[in-house]
């Protein structure tokens, strides 16, 4: 059996976890430098404030309505998210972390258990060390335990949060409710082209040739319609090694000198660098890109990129920004108001088992001196040490003017009880 396990409403859900006086009231959360509307609670929903809706024109709408409008605070929902998933864990060791707010759960070896009071288990233990409400779906496979899950959101007073379905016929009701377009994995193409078929529910799908549905479609697709029959197709994914690490940002304010990019880039690089000691890889690939704000038609408009190929890998702070500078400089034109910038690292090999070169190495100083860099910084945090090219009192910034506390992250905002 698998469990899908969802955090109702996340953000706004974190963020009423330390200030219950935003509990019953209409939530919004806004992306990246305050720009749209990512994530709503019920209660905004019902006041039909759509999503991704740009806050500069909606604001007057949600003063009207008293809608609550926070910035992003990603420290609070990482780490929260992080304590939902650790408190997974005790449930299974086999846990499928899908994104920030849900989880998928196998369980092998649980013949015996009643798996709706497991359920419920998971959920109270979940709302009771972090505050954060879930609803959990159970169903022999993953497809089908997304629809349960769904169907547990969507009635939470007769399936007080969880819904298993563990017979046939919970099985041919669940996929005869849901509608194709509602479907794990199923896109608005993909869902365009099955209507077109017939298809209207989940249901619909499962009775389509199987034959037809891989000449037609991929093994993808094949798989879900298994999975929808209740046969495991989908397994749970293996955690992998990324291919690529990017450090992509757009700028608080539009730069048009060399000065203040290059600052930017070397920062980008450095964060790419600690990413990939983390991972224990280094990279043979640098590439840099560079961009106007293209939401400003009135401006001259340009985009460059250009990759630089090392004579051997490295995770070096300083040779990887050191290039991505270099990079950036060759990309860079006068008289252009620069609004984004990124450094990808690529062509990741294992740090400790890769190709030598004869003539050319890094710096055999340079991984000591990056322990120990990485070591204070994990220690003080804020990134105290940095490089000389950074500017030690300029961070990466996001417009964040209606910014909570970072109540689990930062000391000076930890609740104080008097």
């Amino acid at each position: 059996m698998y469990a899908l396990v969802d955090c109702n409403n996340f953000y706004a859900s974190c963020e009423r976890t330390f200030n219950p006086n935003l509990r019953n009231k209409p939530i919004a959360i806004l992306s990246n430098n305050d720009g749209c509307v990512i994530s709503r609670s019920d209660e905004a929903k019902v006041l039909d404030l759509p999503m991704g809706a740009p806050i500069f024109k909606w604001e007057g709408f949600c003063k009207a309505n008293n809608i609550l409008v926070f910035s992003s605070n990603y420290p609070l929902y990482g780490d929260m998210s992080n304590r939902v998933m650790k408190i997974l864990e005790q449930f299974t060791p086999d846990v499928e972390v899908y994104s920030i707010d849900e989880a998928f759960l196998e369980f092998k070896g649980f013949d015996n258990y009643d798996f709706e009071d497991y359920g419920v288990q998971i959920r109270t233990r979940i709302l009771k060390w972090t505050g954060i409400p879930t609803c959990v779906g159970i169903a022999p496979t993953k497809a089908l335990s997304k629809v349960a899950n769904k169907i547990a959101r969507k009635y939470p007073k007769q399936t007080k949060g969880v819904y298993v379905i563990d017979s046939e016929e919970k099985r041919i009701k669940a996929i005869k409710w849901i509608k194709i377009e509602d479907v794990w994995g199923i896109g608005r193409r993909l869902a365009k082209r099955l209507k077109a078929k017939g298809c209207s529910t989940a249901f619909d799908f499962t009775q389509l040739p199987d034959d037809w549905v891989r000449k037609n479609f991929s093994i993808t697709e094949w798989k879900l319609k298994k999975d929808l029959q209740g046969i495991s197709e989908i397994k749970l994914d293996e955690v992998k090694t990324k291919r690529a690490i990017a450090t992509t940002r757009s700028f608080e304010y539009t730069f048009s000198d060399l000065d203040n990019i290059k600052e930017r880039i070397s920062t980008f690089a450095t964060s790419c660098a600690e990413k990939l000691r983390k991972q224990n890889c280094s990279c043979h690939i640098i590439y840099v890109m560079l961009s106007s704000d293209r939401h400003k038609k009135d401006l001259v408009q340009y985009r460059a990129s250009k990759a630089i190929s090392l004579a051997y890998p490295t995770d070096s702070n300083l040779i990887i920004s050191q290039e991505a500078v270099r990079a950036v400089t060759h990309i860079f034109k006068k008289d252009i108001k620069y609004k984004r910038a990124g450094v990808i690292v690529m062509g990741l090999v294992p740090t400790n088992n890769h190709q030598l070169d004869m003539f050319e190495n890094e710096n055999p100083k340079h991984k000591p001196l990056m322990r120990v860099i990485d070591g204070l910084n994990s220690k003080y945090a804020d990134y105290k040490v940095k490089l000389g090219n950074q500017d030690l009192k300029h961070t990466w910034k996001m417009r964040q003017e209606r910014l909570s506390p970072r109540y689990t992250t930062n000391i000076n905002d930890i609740i104080k009880v008097k």
